[in-house]
């Protein structure tokens, strides 16, 4: 869904200075205090008079829930919250409250903190001074759980812990939240959710609550609560971290998307790769609505914000019943208003900068998440998940390709007339605006990594011209064309399983040009923001 980095040292190398401190803040061209505002503030707000009383009491008690996720999130990706509240200096202590923790996370993970302690690849998840050798000599098959944590004992040995024996203190409180929703809300889908959310908060088994999640179709509320994505877990790619998102539905906007999921297998069947790779039957059981979100907590709050929902993750629920993909209106708006129209001013040739829309940016988003369900989940010609194949180089893969497919999807439902309101040209135009809001993200996060890639792949190909005044001007027939050509390469990366060759590739594809970093550093320079930070809560919509 959002975020994650490939070791850039070897991890040996990263473990023997563990426990030391920076001596030095990284040297910075801006001011923690102008790094803040490049954060654009947005309050998380939506229409709530249709909602009942009853779903109303429920809606705070999933915000309440939320927050306690929020708390396990600090304990996993930085430690004591407490030591950063107590910052003196007003702009640190809130940038430090964006990132969780001394280190910009779009920024390399560089420290903007004098003396900030360093940033470990494995985080909280591991004991700081653990070595690979002694991980691997752990005998242990809970070590590779997703849901465990490594410790170290008084014995000086490694042993294995459940979150829910690591969290207990939390994880109860924010359990008595959710019972209690629970028992007030009238919706059956959404009780059972929550009852079987329950158990498996307890117990580290998720599968059950998410088939019950896939099933929950017709409540107006939705809580995506618990250990989900594995970004922070540099080390091994192992590790998930907690988050809660609190979701209201849009019924109108959910009823345009629904009748698209229904083409999922003649679009898998059609995919321009070799048939080996498109050989699995997407789920159709998948959910595409529309929501406002009204609270980020945890590891989906950290520092660049998602703008959808593709889950579940685990492969035996896709495979069984596809996905839900859930598209944040909202903060979709915010950020297209706030960053990718202005940066489009800034780069795009002012004809086809008309092309550039809400809409079809509402579109190229959706179909991303919709094109996580395309292709395959296990390495061809064996039973190996592709997630375990590619390791960490995954998600940065995976994002690509749901890039790419995304268009790909559209363009193909442009063509069967099922999208009437929107172009080809629309749709390219404004991802190649996107594309530049996310390559902003960096290196060290997925989504920054995986659009490096896909830029670099279009423009190599022709797909699109720059001038020598930072201005770019798409060439649309040789750009259909790389959505086909990049879409195969991806496909057959991921079916191949290969992490030798997906590092090799990205190693030398997943990087910033000196060109593009002068157009990067423009953009900077007008203050557009990177992203968004939330006002949120029960205060800001009144309840």
């Amino acid at each position: 869904m959002k975020k994650i980095t490939v070791l850039c040292l070897a991890v040996a190398g990263l473990l023997a200075s563990c426990g030391t401190k920076q001596k030095e803040v990284t040297d910075m061209t801006m001011t923690v205090e102008q790094k803040v505002k490049q954060y654009a503030e947005v309050e998380l707000k939506t229409d709530l008079s249709f909602l009942s009383d009853s779903e109303k009491e429920v809606l705070g008690l999933m915000i309440d829930a939320a927050q306690i996720m929020d708390d396990i999130y600090w304990l996993q990706a930085y430690g004591d919250k407490n030591e950063i509240l107590a910052i003196e200096d007003p702009w640190q202590k809130e940038f430090a409250l964006i990132n969780y923790g001394p280190w910009d996370r779009m920024a390399d993970w560089k420290p903007f903190i004098e003396n900030a302690k360093v940033k470990l690849p494995g985080v909280n998840f591991y004991p700081a001074d653990m070595t690979k050798e002694e991980f691997d000599a752990l005998e242990d098959e809970a070590k590779n759980s997703q849901y465990t944590v490594i410790r170290r004992g008084d014995d000086g040995k490694l042993f294995v812990r459940g979150y829910y024996e690591e969290y207990k203190e939390h994880l109860d409180k924010a359990i008595a939240l959710m019972e209690k929703a629970a028992s007030i809300t009238e919706n059956k889908g959404l009780k059972n959710y929550l009852e079987k959310r329950i158990v498996a908060l307890k117990t580290n088994e998720y599968f059950e609550s998410d088939m019950a999640w896939m099933d929950m179709k017709d409540s107006n509320l939705d809580f995506v609560v618990g250990p989900i994505e594995n970004y922070d877990d540099e080390l091994f790619g192992l590790k998930t971290s907690f988050e809660g998102f609190v979701l209201v539905k849009d019924p109108e906007w959910s009823k345009k998307l629904s009748k698209f999921i229904k083409y999922l297998p003649e679009l898998q069947r059609n995919l321009p790769v070799d048939a080996k790779y498109k050989q699995e039957k997407p789920g159709t059981e998948s959910d595409l609505n529309v929501y406002d979100v009204l609270y980020y907590g945890g590891d989906c709050n950290a520092a660049g914000k998602t703008i959808a929902i593709n889950l579940p993750n685990d492969e035996k629920v896709q495979l069984a019943k596809g996905s839900r993909r859930l598209q944040l209106k909202n903060a979709m708006q915010a950020k297209f208003d706030a960053i990718v129209m202005p940066i489009a001013k800034q780069v795009m040739n002012p004809e086809q900068l008309k092309l550039v829309n809400f809409n079809a940016f509402f579109s190229d988003v959706t179909f991303h998440e919709v094109a996580h369900g395309l292709g395959i989940k296990n390495v061809v010609g064996s039973t190996t998940p592709v997630r375990k194949a590619l390791g960490s180089e995954y998600s940065a893969y995976e994002e690509a390709k749901a890039d790419v497919l995304g268009l790909y999807m559209i363009s193909e439902l442009i063509k069967k007339g099922e999208v009437k309101d929107l172009t080809e040209e629309q749709c390219i135009a404004t991802y190649v605006a996107g594309l530049f809001r996310s390559i902003r993200f960096g290196v060290t996060e997925a989504h920054g990594r995986a659009n490096i890639m896909c830029f670099n792949w279009f423009e190599k190909n022709g797909a699109f011209n720059r001038d020598d005044k930072g201005i770019y001007t798409i060439d649309f027939d040789k750009a259909k064309e790389c959505i086909k050509s990049w879409a195969a390469f991806l496909l057959e990366m991921e079916g191949n399983g290969d992490m030798a060759a997906a590092q090799k590739y990205s190693k030398a594809n997943a990087v910033v040009s000196e060109v593009l970093q002068q157009d990067l550093d423009k953009i900077n320079s007008v203050g557009i923001p990177v992203d968004v930070r939330f006002k949120q809560g029960r205060e800001v919509l009144g309840l």
